[in-house]
């Protein structure tokens, strides 16, 4: 059994390849900039150890996995537009580096293209692997939807935040999981475990995420310092401050959400602190590490073949960027 970081470099080495053609520049080569920029590759990852966990890796997780990727960042240059991002990762965003309409143009021939991975799988699975991609890809646009809601309402609740997330992050480490499940065979009723652990950990991941854009190293993490707060997002951070705060801090809360003042990221989070949201932040992450440990047992594996699903929780959640 390989580790989390063996396999990306695997991955790696088998997605640095021109996924497109030279001609339009305009379109491609913005295609090109995004996947250059980099990230974890987690989620292709995460199918590659689908599959591991069941059999030796097959061709066919391959294609799962570098479809998996283009679709991510097919989401995450839409959501940099959205979100009026100017980095990612310590480099500039598509549409900053070129402009908007080539960006979104990028972003669907990615997507376009990750289709055209999947329709070479299996004929066995590939139908049901699209289906799942779709049904994903519908979840990842409600959750986005809820996330912009959610920027211009005041009444965002806790369990709230914790659906958007779980539409917008965590199913598609699920689904990532699964289909490499797939590939090797994997029982329904293993794949519903396997889901339900990626569910979990995107979830712990996403909470982290959230603290991490408060609290992080913008060096390390590549994106520019408490730029949810600017955007005034609902984090996870946000919203149990609002829960926790007294009458006097949600007053200078929704005050601060309303100001676009240079000292605004600092009081935020100062505040933050004063409400505890950082013991908040971690308990959150424990319970749904906890929730995908359990899930992860229940799978019909020895406890050998577990050990990096088990290693990439704790990895993840020790993070800094």
């Amino acid at each position: 059994m390989k580790t989390f970081q063996e396999l990306s470099q695997l991955f790696l080495t088998h997605f640095n390849i021109r996924h497109f053609p030279d001609q339009p520049p305009g379109l491609y080569d913005a295609a090109a900039y995004m996947l250059g920029i980099g990230g974890k590759r987690l989620r292709p990852v995460l199918s590659l150890m689908g599959n591991e966990l069941f059999s030796e890796i097959q061709p066919d997780a391959w294609k799962i996995a570098s479809a998996i990727e283009l679709f991510h960042n097919f989401t995450l240059i839409h959501d940099d537009i959205m979100d009026k991002a100017p980095m990612r990762r310590g480099r500039a965003t598509v549409h900053v580096k070129y402009n908007e309409s080539s960006a979104l143009l990028a972003g669907d021939v990615m997507l376009l293209q990750a289709y055209e991975y999947l329709n070479g799988t299996d004929a066995r699975i590939v139908r049901t692997l699209i289906h799942l991609l779709n049904q994903t890809g519908k979840q990842v646009c409600e959750g986005q939807q809820l996330d912009l809601d959610f920027e211009k309402s005041e009444s965002v609740t806790s369990a709230d935040y914790l659906h958007m997330i779980e539409l917008k992050t965590a199913v598609l480490l699920a689904v990532s999981l699964q289909m490499g499940s797939i590939v090797a065979g994997a029982s329904e009723a293993e794949q519903q475990h396997l889901y339900a652990f990626g569910k979990n950990l995107g979830l712990a991941f996403q909470v982290q995420d959230d603290w991490l854009d408060a609290f992080g190293d913008p060096e390390k993490f590549g994106k520019q310092s408490g730029g949810d707060i600017i955007q005034n997002k609902k984090t996870f951070l946000l919203v149990k401050a609002l829960e926790a705060a007294n009458a006097d801090q949600k007053k200078e809360i929704l005050q601060l959400l309303d100001q676009t003042s240079p000292d605004k990221v600092q009081k935020m989070l100062d505040l933050f602190a004063a409400c505890g949201v950082d013991e908040a932040a971690k308990k959150a992450q424990e319970q749904y590490l906890e929730l995908a440990s359990a899930h992860l047992d229940a799978v019909n594996v020895s406890p050998e073949r577990k050990i990096p699903l088990r290693d990439l929780g704790a990895y993840l959640m020790q993070r800094k960027f």
